[in-house]
């Protein structure tokens, strides 16, 4: 038996399959934009001509997206924006059309998530995680709309999701929700709006290690590294691959492409064993105790 070797490693940070200036005169509004994937997104977007709008809570994040997009050489725009409201959405948009003229791509990436036992959740812990991952979705599709809607003019819309939307998450009964929610909103929207040229789809990442992830998650990941044998492609992926994915599916070459949503993780969301290891509870895996109303 030959030995495994897992999927090839992508090229470099700053390569594209598309043709350099792909996003020349486009404006792209990332939420979310400032840590982590939404910001990877955004700069594979600025490396191919785009002005970048970072939408965004907080002013440290805003920071930061600012400087990795200064450091490309592109536009950009940072605005204090809440997702959850729609009236800060929308002023976010009119400062993004009275920068750069209305955005053609909107990225909806801010979402919340941590976990705990479905048991353990309070209501206002599931009112705040769905209202910013998926209303936030919702608000922001739905301004982006409208603007184009009125203008008559085209337009791509890019929900990233998760994997557990299909398979439910255990330990992340808010988060899985909400993120099905968002996969049936890109499939509705997709049709909805098509017959005015707004395509929306879907895009849904694997394990993408970064520096910004939350520390339950990077505790996770310090039991794993770059040939994690749990993963089917024997490694995780690159933020920049990510990145790509998104500047394709909302470019000239997918257009025909709507009411899709694109998974990103090496098959590992589909990978299943022959026989079912024992069944370990989401509180033992969280070293909790037995709940207890007390």
């Amino acid at each position: 038996m030959s030995p495994l070797q897992g999927l090839p490693s992508p090229p470099s940070i700053g390569a594209s399959a598309l043709p350099a200036g792909t996003y020349d005169g486009v404006a792209v509004v990332v939420t979310g934009a400032g840590t982590g994937l939404g910001k990877a997104i955004a700069s594979e977007f600025a490396r191919l001509g785009a002005s970048i709008v970072i939408a965004s809570r907080k002013p440290e994040h805003l920071a930061a997206g600012q400087a990795a997009i200064e450091t490309i050489g592109a536009p950009v725009l940072t605005v204090e924006c809440d997702i959850r409201d729609a009236d800060s959405v929308a002023a976010m948009f009119e400062a993004a059309k009275n920068r750069f003229g209305l955005p053609q791509v909107l990225i909806n990436n801010a979402a919340a998530n941590f976990p705990v036992p479905a048991e353990d959740m309070s209501p206002n812990a599931w009112r705040t995680v769905v209202d910013i991952t998926l209303t936030g979705t919702d608000h922001g599709s739905r301004e982006f709309a409208r603007r184009h809607l009125d203008a008559q003019t085209p337009g791509s819309i890019i929900n990233v999701g998760a994997s557990y939307a299909w398979t439910g998450g255990p330990g992340f009964a808010h988060s899985a929700a909400a993120k099905a929610g968002v996969k049936n909103l890109t499939e509705t929207l997709a049709v909805e709006w098509g017959p005015y040229g707004i395509q929306v789809n879907g895009l849904v990442p694997g394990l993408f290690p970064h520096a910004d992830m939350t520390a339950d998650i990077q505790s996770n990941l310090e039991r794993t590294h770059d040939k994690d044998p749990c993963q089917p492609a024997l490694r995780v992926g690159q933020v920049q691959e990510l990145g790509w994915a998104a500047t394709f599916l909302a470019s000239p070459y997918a257009r025909f492409i709507s009411g899709h949503t694109l998974v990103v993780d090496g098959a590992n969301w589909q990978r299943r064993s022959l026989t079912n290891p024992p069944v370990v509870s989401v509180r033992d895996q969280m070293g909790k105790g037995p709940f207890s109303f007390g």
